[in-house]
């Protein structure tokens, strides 16, 4: 089970490290609002900043989601369901639907993120932050790190069903 560990590890950490970005969205937002209401200004660079930290959220914690079993899920077949039955979802829909699902989007997304690398994109506001291809990069980071995510889940799944169907 060291694949798996060393996955739950990594995808843990990267989760954690964004974590943090909850706090950067909740300061630049207040910042936001003191400027505009408190001082009559604003900066285009800092609300995108916060739309950026959000999309780094979502796309960064989701895999560490997934391995703490925090995400939407279909209880009518799991939620009262014996470790069993649950080993047996859980490895069919990492094999079924997360991995086919994440390898479309990380094969569909890599030449929308060469093309933005490729021009170096920026934001369509002037003052804007110049870094639209950093964000774009998030997409396939997100969709490995679901893949590799789903490679531990199966793992872990596998391993009980064969551990179990050998105690019985």
């Amino acid at each position: 089970m060291s694949l798996a560990d060393t996955i739950d590890r990594l995808t843990t950490w990267i989760g954690r490290a964004a974590a943090w970005l909850c706090l950067f969205i909740v300061v630049a937002q207040f910042t936001v609002v003191l400027m505009r209401y408190g001082f009559g200004t604003g900066s285009a660079k800092l609300t995108e900043s916060i739309v950026y930290a959000h999309a780094a959220l979502f796309m960064l914690a989701a895999a560490w989601t997934l391995r703490d079993g925090r995400h939407v899920r279909v209880d009518i077949f799991y939620a009262d369901a014996e470790p069993r039955r649950k080993a047996l979802v859980d490895l069919l829909g990492a094999l079924f639907l997360l991995m086919p699902f994440a390898l479309s989007l990380l094969m569909l997304s890599l030449p929308y993120v060469a093309r933005s690398w490729s021009i170096l994109e920026r934001s369509r506001e002037t003052s804007g932050l110049p870094f639209v291809y950093l964000l774009k990069t998030l997409i396939p980071v997100f969709a490995l790190l679901l893949v590799l995510q789903g490679i531990s889940q199966a793992i872990r799944a596998a391993s009980a069903l064969s551990t179990r169907a050998g105690d019985s």
